[in-house]
């Protein structure tokens, strides 16, 4: 692909200088410069009015719901074409008025659509991830992420004084305090230790 390319970009400029110079002995030096200016000017007046019309043509595809391929596809080899025209030469001046003769035009996206389609790759993204089946479950083979850690919930009750509830070691204290303020003795029979003797 490399080597098409560059044979291109150095094969088409030297293409255009041989037919320059055998175009200039024939009609003039003067008489070639003209012709490249009206094509340029008539490359520019034809690309403006199809363009519009593939710009038409994708808002009508879009207000059917339609995905204006076709018209992308088309848009894109016309301002190719454009480019082309406004290039100096007789060799790029005749590929971009092909590129703008629709059946043509037709041809050529539809070969180089077709070539393009052996050289891409598409991979089909299921719910398990990279080559899935479309129907997968994005959770895996089990049905669980890896990462997720099950954890049982504990409620703690607050009263509406702000204190949490006391647990059952607490009770004891409640115990020794209201033995404490009734006679002294704890609940289990003793003397309290906190009074004086």
């Amino acid at each position: 692909m490399g080597l098409v390319l560059f044979a291109l970009f150095l094969g088409i400029p030297i293409a255009e200088i041989a037919l320059f110079v055998v175009i200039g002995e024939q009609i003039g030096v003067l008489a070639t410069i003209a012709i490249v200016i009206l094509t340029a000017i008539a490359g520019a007046w034809l690309v403006r009015r199809q363009g519009l019309e593939t710009l038409a043509k994708a808002r009508a595809d879009i207000d059917r719901n339609v995905l204006p391929t076709d018209a992308m596809s088309e848009g894109l080899a016309i301002l190719v074409a454009g480019a082309l025209l406004l290039t100096p030469g007789f060799l790029t001046d005749a590929i971009g008025f092909t590129l703008l003769v629709p059946p043509a035009r037709r041809v050529i996206v539809s070969a180089i659509a077709g070539w393009l389609a052996g050289r891409v790759t598409v991979v089909e993204m299921g719910g398990g991830g990279p080559g899935g089946r479309p129907g997968g479950h994005p959770r895996g083979r089990h049905g669980r992420r890896d990462d997720v850690i099950d954890v049982e919930a504990y409620e703690i009750e607050i009263d509406t004084d702000g204190a949490e509830d006391s647990g059952p070691g607490d009770a004891g204290t409640g115990d020794t305090k209201s033995g404490d303020s009734s006679g002294g003795t704890s609940s289990r029979g003793g003397p309290s230790p906190w009074r004086n003797p």
